[in-house]
């Protein structure tokens, strides 16, 4: 019998879903970019600079295992409840880990150092997840609408917000719906 999967494949499945192969948009401050992983953030991740080949190079398996451990491991998403881990998780890799724990941070009305330690955790643990879960997404989708960028690529960053919102909540609903937590 095949193990189901873990929420963070859960949750990688569902950013990759909005994360293409290789882009270079002009227009995209970030550069060159695969599977929403940037040059840079590929470059601290194999410790070297890497180059644009390098990111073009870059097959899913590596960007699956950067995600673990510069996305979801920093915003400790193993111990964010089910949806809330996909919404914060999504926003890290959107906007960067430290923005994304600022922001839920923000919202769970604390102290925003960008950092998931034992007070954010139980600020988490006292919320009510699916008010956090539309929280998150009205402070993410009102901080991509102040950026310069957002006549090039807010169309679709709104579409993937909203879409991650929905998942969320759905991921949400069942978990507080399920035997164990009754």
């Amino acid at each position: 019998m095949k193990a189901s999967p873990s929420r963070f494949d859960q949750a990688v499945d569902h950013v990759l879903s909005h994360e293409g192969g290789f882009s270079q948009h002009p227009r995209d401050p970030a550069g060159a970019t695969k599977f929403g992983i940037t040059r840079d953030t590929l470059s601290r991740a194999k410790g070297r600079p890497a180059s644009v080949t390098d990111v073009r190079r870059l097959s899913r398996r590596e960007a699956v295992s950067i995600y673990r451990q510069l996305y979801w491991d920093t915003v400790q998403g193993d111990e964010l409840p089910p949806g809330l881990d996909l919404a914060v998780f999504d926003l890290a890799v959107n906007s960067g880990p430290v923005r994304a724990v600022a922001m839920l941070q923000s919202t769970l009305q604390i102290e925003a150092d960008g950092i998931v330690g034992p007070v954010t955790l139980c600020a988490v643990r006292a919320a009510d997840v699916t008010e956090m879960i539309r929280r998150l997404t009205k402070a993410r989708l009102g901080f991509l609408g102040r950026l310069a960028t957002w006549p090039v690529f807010g169309l679709g960053w709104r579409r993937r917000v909203l879409a991650v919102e929905q998942e969320a909540l759905r991921l949400a609903s069942l978990a507080s719906s399920s035997p164990r937590n009754i």
